[in-house]
């Protein structure tokens, strides 16, 4: 085992000993029920139903055996979602786990779940309103790991000072916590020429504002793109091909995304951001179930994060990856996310081998 996934298994474990040890022990765990509301915001983001669902599903099962989980998929549809909590709220459910659509439109559904008596969870994304707990990752340290890894792609390559933004969705407290890491490492040592909000964080709207910044600024004069995750990349390199730019300027990520690790592997993509799911969905189950047995979610937390709304919200804030082609296998094959032979399809095989990709 690796000493990344055995940091990894060791997390897992701490948030399941602190999850049995809010419910008195061993003897005593699942000898409840209750039902967990989960709610995730889209199907555009390959990690929610690929990664995020059934690893929260599987840990929420660990920790309370005789549990239930109610699902939803908002698919990016802020009233689809509000209803969805309406919904689960009625049948009864005890704690809501929520990835929200819109941090702010859901301040509402929010503290209508409080008045019922129902605590939410919120996860990967801060949501405003009077929430219960927070679980994510650490968004400044991704953006700053994004602006460190451009300016050092740009560097090796001797590129020019001119970057373009392609920041997330507006609507997402995320995209502006990524945003103020990356400008904390590129503010003073690149001149931002364009900046671009992503609507719903798609590819295809990515793709439509690269299009217009290669059109406003010339193909050859721009340095580097900071994207802040990869289906925003995905669109990204998808209008330098259109625009027949010569040489790909380096474009980050985030999320490590299959076709994005690949990506990175043909040299398309100079970057991803690796979040371990696993400890993610840990650290929410742990928190959800303690929640759901009337125990305080400040006994899993480790640390306190402050909304818009909420002062002091017991949270979990994990510590994200870079990865390049360079530990790739270090870190996402050595985690199990992937295997070589899932990266290096056939077509890839020459540049795995050049990239050391041969296990």
């Amino acid at each position: 085992m690796s000493r990344k996934r055995r940091i990894v298994a060791v997390l897992v474990a701490g948030f399941t000993a602190m999850s049995l040890a809010a419910c008195g022990g061993d003897g005593e765990a699942g000898t409840d029920s209750f039902t967990v509301g989960l709610l995730l915001p889209n199907r555009t983001t390959p990690r929610w139903e690929k990664w995020d669902r059934p690893l929260i599903e599987q840990q929420l099962k660990e920790r309370c055996p005789s549990c239930t989980v109610e699902y939803a998929n908002a698919d990016n549809d802020v009233a689809n979602q509000r209803q969805q909590m309406v919904s689960m709220i009625t049948k009864g459910v005890r704690v809501l786990i929520l990835d929200p659509a819109d941090t702010r439109a859901l301040r509402s559904s929010i503290q209508e779940a409080r008045e019922a008596g129902v605590p939410v969870v919120a996860y990967d994304r801060l949501a405003e309103g009077p929430i219960s707990g927070f679980v994510s990752f650490n968004g400044a340290q991704v953006g700053r790991l994004q602006g460190e890894a451009l300016l050092e792609a740009m560097a090796d390559k001797g590129n020019g000072g001119n970057i373009v933004m392609m920041n997330g969705d507006p609507s997402s407290a995320n995209a502006a916590w990524f945003r103020r890491g990356a400008l904390s490492v590129l503010t003073g040592e690149v001149k931002i020429s364009r900046s671009y909000d992503t609507r719903g964080w798609r590819s295809e709207n990515a793709h439509a504002n690269m299009s217009a910044a290669i059109t406003a600024l010339g193909p050859d004069r721009i340095g580097g793109v900071l994207a802040a995750n990869d289906d925003i990349a995905a669109g990204v390199i998808s209008a330098l091909k259109s625009a027949r730019v010569k040489e790909l300027p380096p474009v980050t990520g985030q999320d490590a995304d299959l076709d994005a690790v690949q990506r990175i592997v043909k040299g398309e993509q100079y970057m991803t951001v690796y979040k371990p799911f696993e400890t993610q969905a840990a650290a929410v189950a742990a928190m959800a179930v303690a929640l759901g047995r009337g125990e305080d979610g400040r006994d899993v937390a480790t640390t306190t994060f402050d909304s818009p709304t909420t002062k002091n919200i017991p949270s979990v804030l994990l510590t994200p990856t870079a990865v390049t082609v360079g530990n790739i296998e270090q870190t996402l094959v050595n985690d199990g996310v992937y295997t070589i032979d899932q990266i290096c399809v056939r077509e890839l095989r020459p540049a795995c081998d050049r990239a050391g990709l041969t296990g």
